[in-house]
């Protein structure tokens, strides 16, 4: 995977990249449908809260593989980050389901397990690398359609669904019912979703980890280049330097406050010292 990365547009055929871009479209589309501004959102905070979470969890998955070429600790904070957001994303669900009476679905259930088998297919892109990404995410977006977006038309708020001037009021209750089952459908299927993200993503950051840790990124390798070429400079021994009077190892040449002279380049097992003729 690592590999993958290297390349500038690596990290846009991941799992996880794909998967989190559908986790920012479908919270997009939840908020709109079942966050009601005179219901569960009357000053639009958490529209807006589930919203830039979505977002901040794919953008700094974006920013982290970007700058995996600079500091693979910005890498690792940013997938961390991007991870945070995840989790508080995934809090707002649950809390929408819980302020509803409702708990998540078990793993172990029929409607998990049917989420759980929807895969994605491998993106395989041409030349034309964002066009290709778009179309794999319209794609995988269309796969999942059916927990997101199927009932779409049938399953309206009521102030929408119903024509004001029918008389059978017994449709309100049954449309309301529809409503709400299709948004616990979704915030169930979203759970699936942002926990399989979640997966992904520590599955990477510890890669990268494995990596930073082996070899670290590019501004640890220049630090360590730095390091060895003091050293290089410092051990760097005059063709001309004479040999040490107390071992016979070449001399190189040292400066002090209160001069230059030669000094031995096994010190400090060796301590012998030479003045500097003239």
């Amino acid at each position: 995977m690592i590999q993958i990365l290297k390349n500038s547009t690596g990290y846009k055929r991941l799992d996880v990249y794909i998967l989190m871009n559908l986790v920012q479209l479908e919270t997009l589309e939840f908020c709109r449908r079942f966050l009601s501004y005179k219901r569960d959102d009357p000053c639009g905070r958490q529209f807006d809260q589930m919203t830039q979470a979505a977002r901040s969890g794919v953008k700094n998955l974006t920013e982290g593989c970007e700058r995996g070429a600079t500091s693979m600790q910005n890498v690792l904070n940013l997938l961390d980050v991007a991870k945070a957001s995840l989790c508080e994303l995934r809090d707002d669900y649950m809390t929408w389901l819980l302020d509803h009476g409702l708990p998540p679905w078990r793993v172990t259930s029929e409607e998990a397990q049917a989420v759980y088998k929807v895969l994605l297919d491998k993106a395989n892109y041409g030349d034309d690398v964002n066009y290709d990404l778009a179309c794999h995410i319209i794609a995988m977006r269309e796969r999942f359609r059916p927990w997101f977006r199927g009932d779409r038309d049938r399953a309206r708020p009521p102030s929408i669904a119903v024509d004001s001037t029918a008389t059978d009021s017994s449709r309100l209750p049954s449309i309301a019912t529809d409503h709400l089952a299709a948004g616990v459908r979704f915030a169930n299927a979203m759970l699936i979703l942002i926990g399989r993200s979640l997966h992904m993503m520590s599955k990477l950051m510890a890669q990268y980890g494995e990596v930073f840790r082996r070899e670290g990124g590019f501004s640890e390798r220049m630090t360590a280049a730095r390091v060895e070429a003091k050293r290089e400079r410092r051990e760097a021994v005059n063709e001309d330097a004479p040999a040490c009077p107390s071992c016979g190892a070449p001399m190189r040449l040292r400066h002090s406050a209160t001069g230059d002279f030669w000094g031995c380049t096994a010190y400090p097992t060796c301590r012998g010292t030479r003045r500097l003729a003239g």
